[in-house]
Protein backbone atom coordinates (compact mmCIF):
# COMPACT_ATOMS: atom_id res chain seq x y z
CA UNK A 1 0.00 0.00 0.00
CA UNK A 2 1.24 3.60 -0.67
CA UNK A 3 2.34 5.71 2.02
CA UNK A 4 -0.66 8.16 2.89
CA UNK A 5 0.98 11.79 1.32
CA UNK A 6 -0.32 15.14 0.42
CA UNK A 7 1.25 17.63 -1.48
CA UNK A 8 1.19 20.68 0.01
CA UNK A 9 1.36 24.12 -1.30
CA UNK A 10 0.16 27.77 -0.45
CA UNK A 11 -2.68 29.47 -2.50
CA UNK A 12 -0.30 33.27 -2.54
CA UNK A 13 1.85 30.78 -4.36
CA UNK A 14 -0.62 29.34 -6.21
CA UNK A 15 -2.06 32.94 -7.29
CA UNK A 16 1.53 33.78 -8.07
CA UNK A 17 1.88 31.02 -10.67
CA UNK A 18 3.84 28.78 -8.57
CA UNK A 19 3.22 25.59 -7.49
CA UNK A 20 5.99 24.93 -5.25
CA UNK A 21 5.27 22.56 -2.20
CA UNK A 22 6.35 19.55 -0.96
CA UNK A 23 4.59 15.91 -0.27
CA UNK A 24 4.07 15.82 3.21
CA UNK A 25 3.42 11.98 4.92
CA UNK A 26 0.53 11.61 6.69
CA UNK A 27 1.77 8.21 8.38
CA UNK A 28 4.69 10.58 9.86
CA UNK A 29 2.23 13.30 11.33
CA UNK A 30 0.26 11.14 13.37
CA UNK A 31 -2.14 14.11 14.66
CA UNK A 32 -4.01 16.77 12.66
CA UNK A 33 -1.84 19.17 14.71
CA UNK A 34 1.71 17.62 13.97
CA UNK A 35 0.78 17.96 9.89
CA UNK A 36 -0.11 21.58 9.94
CA UNK A 37 2.75 22.33 11.88
CA UNK A 38 4.85 20.42 8.87
CA UNK A 39 3.20 22.11 6.54
CA UNK A 40 3.20 25.61 7.87
CA UNK A 41 7.36 24.87 8.28
CA UNK A 42 7.41 23.94 4.83
CA UNK A 43 6.06 26.98 4.27
CA UNK A 44 7.94 29.89 6.48
CA UNK A 45 8.64 32.12 3.95
CA UNK A 46 5.09 33.06 4.45
CA UNK A 47 3.80 35.31 7.60
CA UNK A 48 0.40 33.53 7.47
CA UNK A 49 0.41 30.93 4.97
CA UNK A 50 -2.91 29.49 3.66
CA UNK A 51 -2.15 25.71 3.33
CA UNK A 52 -3.45 24.48 -0.61
CA UNK A 53 -3.19 20.80 -0.87
CA UNK A 54 -2.53 19.98 -4.52
CA UNK A 55 -2.42 16.54 -4.63
CA UNK A 56 -2.63 13.38 -2.69
CA UNK A 57 -2.21 9.62 -2.75
CA UNK A 58 -2.78 6.45 -0.37
CA UNK A 59 -6.01 7.73 1.42
CA UNK A 60 -9.62 8.07 0.47
CA UNK A 61 -10.28 10.59 -1.43
CA UNK A 62 -13.40 11.51 0.57
CA UNK A 63 -11.15 12.53 3.29
CA UNK A 64 -9.31 15.11 0.81
CA UNK A 65 -10.38 18.62 -0.23
CA UNK A 66 -8.17 21.52 -1.94
CA UNK A 67 -8.02 23.18 1.08
CA UNK A 68 -8.90 20.60 3.82
CA UNK A 69 -8.65 17.12 5.78
CA UNK A 70 -11.78 15.01 6.83
CA UNK A 71 -10.78 14.84 10.47
CA UNK A 72 -11.33 11.15 10.22
CA UNK A 73 -8.48 10.88 8.44
CA UNK A 74 -6.11 10.96 11.71
CA UNK A 75 -8.45 7.44 13.01
CA UNK A 76 -7.76 5.86 9.72
CA UNK A 77 -4.33 6.52 9.58
CA UNK A 78 -4.38 4.55 13.49
CA UNK A 79 -6.13 1.22 11.48
CA UNK A 80 -3.76 -1.91 10.28
CA UNK A 81 -4.59 -2.31 6.27
CA UNK A 82 -7.19 -4.58 6.38
CA UNK A 83 -9.33 -2.03 8.32
CA UNK A 84 -8.16 0.98 6.06
CA UNK A 85 -9.19 -1.64 2.95
CA UNK A 86 -12.42 -2.24 4.64
CA UNK A 87 -12.89 2.00 5.52
CA UNK A 88 -11.96 2.59 1.74
CA UNK A 89 -14.47 0.18 0.10
CA UNK A 90 -17.01 1.71 2.41
CA UNK A 91 -16.19 5.36 1.16
CA UNK A 92 -16.11 4.39 -2.25
CA UNK A 93 -19.25 2.33 -2.60
CA UNK A 94 -21.20 4.47 -0.11
CA UNK A 95 -19.33 7.83 0.71
CA UNK A 96 -20.49 9.93 3.24
CA UNK A 97 -19.81 11.17 6.79
CA UNK A 98 -19.92 7.30 9.11
CA UNK A 99 -17.70 7.57 12.05
CA UNK A 100 -15.24 4.66 11.40
CA UNK A 101 -16.47 2.53 14.11
CA UNK A 102 -19.61 2.51 12.62
CA UNK A 103 -18.13 1.34 8.91
CA UNK A 104 -16.00 -1.06 10.65
CA UNK A 105 -19.07 -2.33 12.88
CA UNK A 106 -21.16 -2.82 9.52
CA UNK A 107 -18.51 -5.06 8.13
CA UNK A 108 -19.45 -8.82 7.72
CA UNK A 109 -17.07 -10.26 5.31
CA UNK A 110 -14.77 -10.03 2.35
CA UNK A 111 -14.18 -12.97 -0.37
CA UNK A 112 -12.24 -12.58 -3.88
CA UNK A 113 -15.73 -12.65 -5.81
CA UNK A 114 -19.42 -12.45 -4.87
CA UNK A 115 -20.05 -15.79 -5.79
CA UNK A 116 -17.82 -17.11 -3.51
CA UNK A 117 -18.90 -14.91 -0.65
CA UNK A 118 -22.38 -16.49 -0.84
CA UNK A 119 -20.97 -20.26 -1.13
CA UNK A 120 -18.95 -19.03 2.00
CA UNK A 121 -21.92 -17.49 3.64
CA UNK A 122 -24.39 -20.37 2.89
CA UNK A 123 -21.34 -22.77 4.28
CA UNK A 124 -21.26 -20.88 7.67
CA UNK A 125 -24.93 -20.40 8.35
CA UNK A 126 -25.63 -23.77 7.55
CA UNK A 127 -28.62 -22.93 5.28
CA UNK A 128 -28.32 -26.55 3.06
CA UNK A 129 -27.84 -28.47 6.13
CA UNK A 130 -31.32 -29.82 6.67
CA UNK A 131 -31.46 -30.81 2.38
CA UNK A 132 -30.43 -34.37 1.53
CA UNK A 133 -26.89 -34.28 -0.08
CA UNK A 134 -27.85 -36.03 -3.03
CA UNK A 135 -30.18 -33.25 -3.63
CA UNK A 136 -27.89 -30.17 -2.31
CA UNK A 137 -26.53 -29.97 -5.97
CA UNK A 138 -30.59 -28.48 -7.20
CA UNK A 139 -30.01 -25.40 -5.32
CA UNK A 140 -29.94 -22.22 -6.85
CA UNK A 141 -26.72 -20.77 -5.63
CA UNK A 142 -27.04 -17.70 -8.68
CA UNK A 143 -30.69 -16.72 -7.73
CA UNK A 144 -30.21 -16.82 -3.66
CA UNK A 145 -26.65 -14.64 -4.23
CA UNK A 146 -28.91 -12.24 -6.21
CA UNK A 147 -32.03 -11.98 -3.54
CA UNK A 148 -29.34 -11.74 -0.22
CA UNK A 149 -27.03 -9.29 -1.77
CA UNK A 150 -30.89 -6.67 -2.30
CA UNK A 151 -30.21 -7.38 1.74
CA UNK A 152 -26.60 -6.01 2.45
CA UNK A 153 -24.13 -3.24 0.49
CA UNK A 154 -21.32 -5.18 -1.62
CA UNK A 155 -18.15 -3.09 -2.46
CA UNK A 156 -16.29 -3.80 -5.47
CA UNK A 157 -12.94 -3.83 -5.31
CA UNK A 158 -9.81 -4.89 -6.89
CA UNK A 159 -8.70 -7.85 -4.71
CA UNK A 160 -12.55 -8.90 -4.64
CA UNK A 161 -15.66 -8.05 -2.52
CA UNK A 162 -16.16 -6.12 0.93
CA UNK A 163 -19.49 -6.75 2.79
CA UNK A 164 -21.62 -4.89 4.63
CA UNK A 165 -24.74 -5.09 6.77
CA UNK A 166 -27.00 -2.82 6.15
CA UNK A 167 -29.19 -2.65 9.46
Amino acid sequence: MTDAQIYVGTYAKYNNGSIAGAWLSLDECDTAEAFEAAARKLHKNERDPELMFQDYEGFPEAFYGESWLDERIWEWLALDEGQREIVGAWLDEVGGTDDISYILDSHIGSADSWDDYVDDYIDQTGLLDSIPEHLRGYFDYESYGRDLRHDLTVAETSDGVVVFSNS
